[in-house]
């Protein structure tokens, strides 16, 4: 076996990085739409409302992905610690650490002789990974990846707010209105649509959710727009 291949993802790693492009999207339809609105409420001038939008777009990835990456990062110096100290407890109070998987066991219905066997054999065996995954439901060695978290953050809210951006800037002016309108019920969708199936939630709800959320931050940029 090759020692330098990296372990496969876990579940959760792979759902962490979903989750960060799912968020990452919908601020990004959200924030551009925003601004994108309110400019061209304002003014006519194509030029200036796309560098407003595409400035926005910008600001929001990066924000949006060094925010994932700080967040993520303290999540995984966090499990790294834990993980130290379970480390220690093993060299320093061996029984404690015995009679916190047996009492796991213990909860889930085994009875107390059987369940006092298993943590030893599962401590002789494999302990700093037993413990950890028993503790802290902590895969060993899977912690979470701060830079997946940020690109996927990055990638997503860019994609998700170039849609709109485009659609303002691209299509006819007497259709533009009607053209953003249609890219934000269809990203917000979209995203709500990932959203529910991560979260094991209601679909429609999710989708209808998301599309009335964006179809507000269109009405309440379009009337600041007005005011100036």
């Amino acid at each position: 076996m090759d020692q330098n291949k990296k372990p496969k993802q876990t579940m959760q790693e792979k759902l962490n990085t979903l989750r960060a492009g799912v968020l990452g999207a919908n601020d990004g339809i959200l924030t551009v739409v925003g601004v994108l609105v309110s400019v061209a409420a304002a003014t006519t001038d194509q030029f200036t409302i796309f560098i407003a939008g595409l400035s926005d777009l910008l600001a929001c990835a990066f924000s949006m992905a060094s925010g994932e990456y700080a967040s993520v990062s303290t999540q995984k110096d966090t499990e790294k610690s834990a993980v130290a100290h379970e480390e220690y407890l093993l060299k320093h109070d061996f029984e404690s650490e015995v009679v916190a998987v047996r009492d796991h066991y213990m909860e889930k219905g085994v009875s107390e002789a059987t369940a006092t066997a298993i943590a030893k054999d599962l401590l002789n065996k494999k302990p700093l990974q037993t413990v950890v995954r028993v503790k802290y439901d902590i895969e060993l060695g899977h912690y979470l990846n701060p830079w997946n978290a940020a690109f996927s953050s990055l990638a997503a809210a860019a994609a998700g707010g170039l849609l709109p951006l485009l659609a303002m800037v691209l299509a006819p002016l007497a259709w533009r209105w009607e053209a953003v309108i249609l890219a934000v019920i269809f990203t917000s969708a979209l995203t709500g649509y990932i959203s529910s199936k991560l979260g094991n939630g209601l679909v429609k709800v999710a989708i209808v959710r998301n599309i009335i959320v964006g179809i507000i931050t269109v009405i309440i940029h379009y009337c600041v727009g007005k005011m100036f």
